[in-house]
């Protein structure tokens, strides 16, 4: 190459060990020349295969032919690779590929990771990635949705989504779509299917039944015990001055209030169910309509005597016994009733436990008995509860050894007071998640506590005097209607003017021929210890 320089003429030699820089595309302008040259040499060949340059044939063959030879040549190149076309007419790609790195050792750069010829190759070893990862990021615009969520597309990318799991009760449908499981259904741990949602019932060996079952069997055996011993014992004073055949009744609800406990725990039926209404409200039943008329029949007598001298009407066992059962005849009608208008069914509550986390949900295996109809199954009873502890309110000024007036008091206080504090627990626990557990359990024990209080109240004592105090277990001497009424007319008396005797003192007098303001009467004391009314 001649240059002219200051105006003389120098020769410079283009070579490795020259200076000069060739621009990057001069190599593509000589490898079009050079492929339109190889074009026309193979069109002058195959056209004028005898004749030296152009003939006729190369005039007339026109631009289209000479673009299907040129795109037909192959040959090495200038910067020494092969110069081809593929069908489209575009010369296949060569690229380098590189990388902007930083190190220690050098200045930040690119750096030759690979090239594209036809295929990529990469040299993986001699890629960097920011923190020191190894493995290469992806290069996508959305990754694959994992399992058991959706895709929502992009709104104007339609080959771009994110992905949104399926949730509550929800399970993946297809890839863009999740769709809610049945009623009894939830989803799988995948959320790729619904399975059954697993039902639940109070089991026996739960801490909300262990209490229950162990107060029932305790209270079981002291029923029995005592009235084992009341057959035993069944002639002896303390045995018929307690009236026995209320006694027994009595002693038969209670039995019952204890046996509810097992009803309540065991496992939903139709059986069960049916089992579980009727004896739901039968136990207090029977128990408050024997105490309710063993305390109205006080109430009587006592009323009454002080008018006339003669006997109130249906006192008798045999009355008692028919007041009794028209009480708990009510009752059993309403159950009857109850049967005739909605028969019982066990039922699974797939509400109660269907907490947000499909998880957690479980369906409830229970008797088709509302909160409202439990409460009015037992509001006949606790109507009996109630009048019953007006009349031991009423009765309580009677002398304490008359027919357990006073004890009977103290029971139905008691009873009156863990009823009052079932009502909160009950309703307070409506809509909690362990509403099966708390509910039975509050009822089961409210229900043993009433029982046992009644029996400890009313039968403890009687049955330590028959086992341990026989002696104390003897006849007294029998008194006329009127002597009783009037021996308690006169201690109700006298019990107001205690301030006026020494030291508080009061004594009741009462005399042989029932008339206390005879001069006999003032002379004796006796005791009404007893004495059966």
């Amino acid at each position: 190459m001649a240059t002219h320089v200051c105006g003389t003429l120098r020769q410079e030699r283009i070579g490795t060990d020259s200076k000069y820089e060739q621009e990057g595309k001069v190599q593509f302008v000589i490898d079009a020349v050079y492929a339109i040259a190889h074009a026309l040499h193979n069109m002058q060949r195959d056209l004028c295969p005898d004749v030296t340059g152009i003939c006729p044939d190369m005039d007339l063959a026109g631009g289209k032919k000479l673009l299907k030879y040129i795109r037909s040549v192959t040959f090495n190149g200038s910067a020494g690779t092969s110069v081809t076309f593929n069908r489209n007419g575009d010369a296949p790609g060569r690229y380098d590929l590189f990388q902007y790195q930083m190190n220690n050792n050098s200045s930040p750069g690119y750096k030759n990771i690979g090239q594209w010829t036809e295929t990529l190759q990469l040299n993986i070893e001699d890629m960097q990635w920011p923190n020191g990862q190894t493995e290469i990021p992806s290069s996508v615009c959305s990754l694959p949705c994992r399992t058991g969520e959706r895709k929502k597309t992009v709104k104007g990318m339609p080959c771009c989504w994110h992905c949104e799991p399926c949730d509550g009760y929800q399970y993946q449908y297809d890839e863009t779509s999740c769709k809610l499981c049945s009623y009894s259904m939830r989803p799988d741990p995948n959320r790729t299917a619904c399975q059954p949602i697993p039902i639940v019932k109070l089991e026996w060996h739960s801490p909300w039944a262990v209490i229950p079952v162990f107060l029932a069997m305790l209270g079981i055996i002291a029923t029995i015990f005592v009235m084992a011993t009341f057959v035993r014992y069944n002639d002896t004073p303390i045995v018929r001055a307690s009236g026995r055949e209320l006694s027994y009744v009595l002693l038969t609800g209670i039995f019952l209030c204890y046996v509810i406990t097992f009803l309540m725990i065991a496992k939903p039926d139709v059986a069960v169910c049916s089992f579980r209404r009727i004896f739901l409200g039968l136990g207090m039943c029977i128990s408050y309509a024997a105490l309710l008329t063993k305390t109205n029949r006080i109430y009587r007598i006592f009323k009454d005597g002080k008018k006339s001298v003669t006997a109130p009407r249906l006192i008798s066992p045999t009355s008692q016994l028919a007041i009794t059962s028209s009480l708990i005849s009510a009752q059993l009608l309403g159950v009857f009733v109850w049967f005739g208008v909605d028969p019982p069914n066990a039922v699974v509550d797939y509400d109660e436990q269907k907490t947000i986390n499909s998880e957690q949900a479980r369906g409830v295996l229970k008797c088709d008995i509302t909160d409202l109809q439990m409460i009015c199954s037992l509001g006949y009873s606790i109507l009996l509860m109630v009048t019953c502890t007006v009349y031991a309110i009423k009765t309580r000024g009677v002398p304490e050894n008359f027919n357990e007036a006073k004890p009977i008091g103290f029971t139905m206080y008691t009873t009156c007071i863990v009823w009052l504090a079932f009502i909160p627990i009950f309703f307070g626990t409506a809509q909690s998640a362990e509403k099966l557990y708390v509910q039975t359990t509050t009822l089961c024990i409210s229900m043993n506590l009433s029982a046992s209080v009644a029996l400890g109240m009313l039968y403890m004592p009687k049955v330590y005097v028959i086992i341990f105090h026989p002696e104390l277990n003897v006849q007294k001497r029998k008194r006329s209607f009127k002597a009783v009424v009037t021996a308690a007319s006169l201690t109700t008396r006298l019990s107001h003017k205690t301030c006026d005797r020494p030291n508080g003192e009061a004594k009741t007098e009462l005399c042989e021929n029932n008339d206390p303001n005879s001069p006999a009467a003032k002379k004796k004391y006796v005791s009404y210890n007893n004495i059966v009314i």
